[in-house]
This record gives structure tokens, sequence and C-alpha cells, in this order.
């Protein structure tokens, strides 16, 4: 089934998303499991402000899920299976690519 104007511009929001090394690295954090904040700054190394902002936004999109326990909000991967599954499609991809991916001058960081 061929993808729709839409549809690609959709995905493109998502590659975006995930294009971003704050976001990507709660990502990977949440793999391990369901973590609070303080928890991803310890995973992460961003600073408490960056990583409420980054988590809030992948929660706006969807990514993740909040949950209240006590003074305490815990993220957690939505659809985990799916999105370990990505984030692991890319590390395979990336055994076959990184260096050509290293060089390239057309995406920074």
């Amino acid at each position: 089934m061929p993808a729709t104007r839409e549809r690609l511009r959709t995905k493109a929001k998502l590659f975006r998303g995930l294009a971003d090394l704050s976001r990507l690295g709660i990502l990977e954090a949440l793999r391990e499991g369901s973590k609070n904040v303080t928890q991803v700054v310890e995973a992460t190394g961003l600073s408490q402000s960056n990583a409420s902002m980054h988590l809030n936004c992948l929660w706006c999109c969807g990514l993740v899920e909040r949950r209240a326990s006590g003074k305490f909000a815990y993220y957690s991967l939505i659809s985990k299976r799916k999105v370990v599954a990505l984030l692991m499609a890319g590390e395979s991809l990336l055994e076959d690519v990184h260096e050509r991916i290293d060089e390239c001058g057309n995406y920074g960081e």
C-alpha cells in the first residue's frame, strides 16, 4: 500500500522527534522500564528541567505514558515492544552504515 503524502508527513514528524539526542536518550533509558524524572536525569545526564521538557514532549506525542505515584510521576514507553524494535532496528542498520552516517554532513546534531 503506497504511503499517502499525509502519512509520510506524520512519519517524518515521528522521525524528527526521535532524531533529538535528548529524546532518543530518554527512550533508550525507558527501555529498561518505568522511571521518574530524577531517574531519567541520572540515566541520561540531562538537567531536570531539560528532562522534564522532553518527557512532556514525548508524552504529548503519545510515545510515553505518565503515571502519578505519590509526589512522583513515572514515565514508561507506550507500545514498548514496537519502540524497542524500532530502536534495535536503528542499531542494526548502524552496523552497516555507521561510518557513512558519521561522515555525513547533511544531518548535524
